[in-house]
């Protein structure tokens, strides 16, 4: 169902439109996506597995797995998460490898059109918008282009007010910075802005970088700039535990895409997978959507999020129950149950303390880690970092890989905050601005600001492993920029 009314968030829905799921029709609304429109209408069963035919639905709501995929207009395997409504849509479900439909003619093929500019941006996220805007600041053109319909990666879900400085937004809702960064992109002229546009490849010729992309899964686009920032953020975790594969299971983000990006209500009754501060963030929006939550199941010993947020949580009833895990999920087409179970100091269940929750959604908050295909591809240096969340690309201070001329930044070079994504957008794009002779020195002083924002902000106790993680990958270049 649609959600009608928010404290905090309006929703503006587009014109009202008709898409057929499997024959039948389902109310849409102009500026939605397929998923969204489905769920909306009751549906959670997208496509069903190739080899064991196990049903499958949303999971992490931003085109990075393979559970939303669907048959559209008889062409298989598009992403519905990010693909928009149109009126008139034809959709149905997936059964295991879909085949093209016989009447389909192999494309006919064309040179991609040739998009040029001094710096190409991949990723229109918090550290992609702030690289734009500061690399065009430096005078350079710039290109970006994100695979989503929207701008403002994870921050377009965010409804709580970030800490830090008043100049890193301190105060303000992640939706409003989101806002407040698209505006300042579109109004730069020399940035060109491409949405619906997925990166599927990183080449080099000659001095020049191309991104090959494609753009609402029809056109082909030839990208083409001396130097390259990847800002591709991250993708949801798994954990292991019988039927997690369950329609009903959901990464914390997708539902947060669900209730915070479209309005629409992931499900009644809501059991969260970690106490980090996604977990206890995503708590209070779910309550605030009108979703019952009936607890919150961590792992570890104590809570790993702030201690304002988990204050906050158990304030409004929530119990939070550290030393617990998810044994499995419970249902035939979807989830109808959780079952928990108490950890011993040895992380050994302990028998008899299985609890049972009637449940329809179970939201997994475990964590992240970064979207470094596209620079593995590219040759650049990947190197294991707890710290960081897991593969990064070894890069200098000034966010440069061991590839000359590509850049990294936010969630792609190490899972941490909004606010260090933005700071090291700064940096990679003024970097990139400089690598290229464009901006002028002055600029130096812009990337020792944001370098020391950096420092401040990992100096409290949950930035610690971060910075020891940076450390690690600083020692494999000899921290020179």
């Amino acid at each position: 169902m649609r959600l009608k009314y928010h404290p905090i968030l309006r929703f503006e829905r587009g014109k009202e439109v008709t898409i057929y799921f499997e024959g039948k029709p389902v109310k849409a609304y102009e500026g939605e996506t397929i998923a969204m429109a489905l769920h909306a209408a009751g549906v959670r069963v997208f496509d069903y597995s190739v080899n064991k035919n196990r049903p499958r639905g949303l999971f992490c709501a931003i085109g990075k797995c393979s559970s939303c995929l669907m048959i559209v207009n008889g062409v298989p395997n598009v992403r519905t998460c990010i693909t928009l409504v149109e009126d008139g849509m034809r959709v149905e479900r997936q059964k295991g490898r879909a085949r093209l439909p016989a009447e389909a003619k192999p494309p006919e093929f064309r040179e991609p059109k040739v998009v040029s500019a001094d710096i190409v941006i991949i990723g229109g996220g918090p550290a992609g918008l702030m690289a734009a805007i500061n690399a065009a600041d430096a005078g350079a053109k710039v290109v970006l282009l994100d695979e989503n319909p929207r701008l403002g990666g994870q921050l377009i879900k965010q409804t709580h007010k970030f800490f830090g400085k008043r100049e890193q937004f301190a105060g303000v809702r992640g939706v409003e910075i989101a806002r407040i960064l698209e505006d300042e992109a579109r109004k730069r002229e020399n940035i060109e802005i491409f949405l619906e546009t997925s990166a599927v490849g990183i080449f080099q010729d000659g001095e020049e970088k191309i991104v090959l992309g494609v753009r609402k899964n029809k056109e082909l686009l030839e990208f083409r700039g001396r130097a390259l920032v990847v800002a591709t953020g991250a993708m949801e975790r798994m954990i292991p535990f019988e039927n997690n594969d369950l329609p009903g299971i959901y990464g914390a983000g997708a539902i947060q895409t669900l209730m915070n990006t479209y309005g629409v209500k992931p499900g009644d009754r809501v059991l969260i997978v970690g106490a980090g501060n996604v977990g206890l963030i995503l708590a209070y929006q779910l309550i605030q959507a009108g979703v019952d939550v009936k607890a919150i199941v961590e792992a570890m010993p104590k809570v790993g999020g702030y201690f304002v947020h988990a204050a906050k949580v158990r304030r409004l009833g929530v119990p939070i129950l550290t030393r617990h895990t998810i044994l499995r999920a419970e249902g035939k087409e979807r989830v109808e149950r959780a079952v928990v179970a108490q950890l011993d100091d040895n992380w050994r269940l302990i028998p008899g303390t299985e609890k049972t929750f009637d449940v329809d959604v179970i939201a997994l908050a475990v964590g992240l880690r970064p979207s470094i295909e596209l620079l593995h591809q590219a040759g650049c240096q990947i190197k294991f970092v707890r710290e960081l969340g897991g593969h990064v690309a070894v890069r200098d201070p000034w966010m440069e890989t061991t590839v000359r001329g590509i850049f990294v930044a936010g969630d792609t070079a190490g899972i941490e905050e909004a606010t260090t994504a933005m700071l090291e957008g700064k940096i990679a794009g003024i970097a990139a601005a400089l690598r290229l002779g464009i901006a002028n020195e002055s600029w130096l002083k812009e990337i020792e600001k944001a370098q020391r924002d950096l420092d401040e902000f990992r100096s409290g106790p949950f930035g610690k492993h971060v910075a020891e993680g940076i450390r690690k990958l600083l020692a494999e270049v000899g921290g020179n920029a």
